[in-house]
């Protein structure tokens, strides 16, 4: 199992920025995915969960109205858009796929690094 997360960067409070989740390894239509993010000091929080469909989704009340979440099933990839940046988003983002509720696999990829300053 690999996840390969990218499209992190410095970006501008009230900003938008999109990551992207490359997974393999697994039935990747079969699983929901997750959104996960862990800023310095603090523990890794659930931000956005998409169904093995891509027809149902949920979100932290933190990101719910700004973030977006979607997947390409064909392309195995998860994607994350964020809108309206604060401060308090910056974190290092990771997916993983999801069951109940927990993430599934122990296996993490490197994650992406999103900054918010001015």
């Amino acid at each position: 199992v690999q996840f390969v997360e990218s499209g992190g960067g410095l970006v501008q409070p009230g900003g938008s920025l999109r990551v992207s989740c490359a997974a393999s390894g697994f039935t990747f239509s079969s699983f929901a995915m997750s959104w996960y993010r862990q800023a310095p000091g603090k523990e890794r929080e659930l931000v956005a969960t998409i169904n093995n469909a891509g027809s149902s989704t949920n979100y932290a009340d933190s990101v719910k109205g700004r973030f977006t979440i979607s997947r390409d099933n064909a392309k195995k990839t998860v994607y994350l858009q964020m809108n309206s940046l604060k401060p308090e988003d910056t974190a290092v983002y990771s997916c993983n796929a999801r069951v109940g509720s927990s993430a599934y696999f122990n296996s993490w990829g490197q994650g992406t690094q999103v900054t918010v300053s001015s």
